[in-house]
């Protein structure tokens, strides 16, 4: 099946642009953070682009996605990496039902575990994905036009296409990188490359980066292009990148900045199936009441008070660090005048410190894990959400927030400067300029202030749900680069 499509798509009749995206995550298949939103949401809007055809081939998971559909075994074969010979089947979903075709790749051993991280052998496991994939598009004699590897996990496939002869057939396919988060680059000894396919020694040093395999390196330095996820961050990069400032400034003719969007079919407040009470611009200040009122009820909350939230990993790059003394210090200092709801999981630290005042603050609500339908509600439900990042290369949830009336309370940082505009300047968010919980506690007093203010408060709910953030734009504009 496959042969015959890349047969057709060679004729004169039709002439497809055909774009595979490979990734360690994809939404809702797979999902540690918004890379899998990403992945499960820019596929489908290029397919809505006549002349393009995307895909997604990720690992394959014991997850409930995949036991819930069907899936056609389109390749099973063997790789050898070092002495070790590893099986290699690749499957297909056979309906197409995230709005793309959509491979997981699956080695016994290695890629048939339940999560994407958290394992000793990443390494080798990330390296036996992008073995794999390779392997199989060559051995099938699939040849796309486009390979867009996302973050380091798939980094040093535009290495192997350009330098590892098992891999001849795929010379000269566009490869594009894009930088997710450059916090994580995959750093690993030299003593992985005894696990690489067969590549020419001599260009060792496209891999090597102050004395280690540094996949996230390589795939800037191979790649025919590299994007990260907003204007914003490619420019923080320049000056502080652990480490790659000076490979960044080096590389910058083929860097692009290129603002994530979010699929606004899942993420509709007057269509979402996981709202108890569904809302428009119209009559989101009556819905999104009735919304606080259930969640506030359903945590112990009072719904007559401002709710402030919190949605995401508890990582120091998140500003997660800050969280406990911004709780008990923004309910002291309001006289309990707020309330606020954060969802999310990570540092254990931070976990046991949130609960000791999950216990000791009648005003503070925590749910641990993550919990998709929850924060579906929250963001339909808060009047404020808090992102106090120290790193945030494009933030999703500022995004999703606004989409459902909900004011994003950011640090000026990365990706969140080029979404949220200040209201003191005509934007419809709040801002603040420096991690740390001062700047965060004054930002929420503003934010206090702004609440008590109904008719603008009732106006900013409904300019942040005017915004667009959908994925058209920024798809086509990764069409433009594919054809640059």
């Amino acid at each position: 099946m496959l042969r015959t499509e890349m047969n057709r798509k060679n004729t004169n009749e039709t002439k497809t642009m055909v774009i595979y995206h490979l990734s360690t995550e994809c939404y809702p298949v797979a999902k540690v953070g918004g890379l899998a939103d990403v992945v499960g949401s820019l596929p489908k809007y290029q397919n809505k682009i006549k002349g393009i055809e995307a895909k997604v081939v990720m690992p394959w998971y014991n997850k409930s996605f995949v036991h819930d559909h069907e899936f056609d075994i389109v390749f099973d074969g063997f790789i050898h990496q070092g002495e070790n010979m590893l099986q290699v089947q690749v499957l297909k979903e056979k309906t197409d039902a995230l709005g793309f075709e959509l491979y997981m790749v699956k080695i016994p051993g290695l890629l048939d575990r339940d999560n994407p991280y958290g394992y000793q052998d990443e390494s080798y496991q990330f390296l036996a994905f992008q073995h794999g994939v390779l392997h199989w598009l060559t051995a099938m004699k699939i040849r796309p036009d486009v390979l867009h590897c996302h973050d380091y996990h798939t980094g040093l496939v535009p290495f192997m296409t350009k330098h590892c002869p098992d891999f001849e057939f795929l010379k000269g396919v566009k490869t594009i990188g894009t930088i997710h988060n450059g916090e994580y680059q995959g750093m690993m000894s030299w003593n992985m490359a005894n696990y690489m396919p067969s590549f020419d020694s001599y260009k060792w040093g496209l891999m090597d980066w102050n004395g280690y395999m540094n996949p996230l390196a390589s795939m800037i330095k191979c790649a025919d292009a590299f994007t990260t996820v907003s204007e914003g961050y490619l420019e923080e990069l320049f000056i502080s990148f652990r480490g790659l400032e000076s490979l960044v400034r080096q590389e910058f003719g083929k860097a692009y900045g290129i603002i994530n969007g979010i699929d606004t079919e899942v993420w509709n407040p007057e269509t979402d199936p996981m709202l108890d009470f569904n809302f428009n611009v119209k009559n989101a200040i009556a819905q999104k009441k009735k919304n606080k009122e259930k969640l506030c009820k359903e945590y112990g909350l009072k719904p007559e008070l401002p709710l402030f939230a919190f949605i995401g990993r508890f990582a120091t790059e998140k500003g997660a660090d800050f969280l406990p003394d911004v709780v008990w210090r923004s309910i002291k200092q309001s006289y309990g005048a707020l309330n606020m709801i954060i969802l999310g999981s990570g540092n254990s630290y931070i976990e046991n410190k949130l609960k000791e005042y999950q216990h000791t603050y009648t005003n503070f609500a925590l749910d641990l894990g993550y919990k998709e339908h929850l924060s579906h509600q929250i963001y339909a439900s808060a009047d404020f959400l808090l992102m106090p990042s120290r790193v945030e290369p494009c933030g999703l949830n500022q995004m999703y927030s606004m989409r459902y009336g909900t004011v994003p309370v950011v640090r000026y940082t990365g990706g969140l400067r080029d979404t949220v505009e200040d209201i003191s300047t005509g934007g419809a968010g709040l801002n603040f300029t420096y991690p740390g919980v001062d700047d965060i506690v004054h930002a929420m007093n503003r934010a206090l202030a702004i609440y008590n203010q109904k008719g603008v408060m009732e106006d900013l709910i409904r300019a942040n749900m005017n915004f667009d953030f959908a994925w058209e734009k920024s798809a086509e504009k990764y069409i433009a680069l594919y054809n640059n």
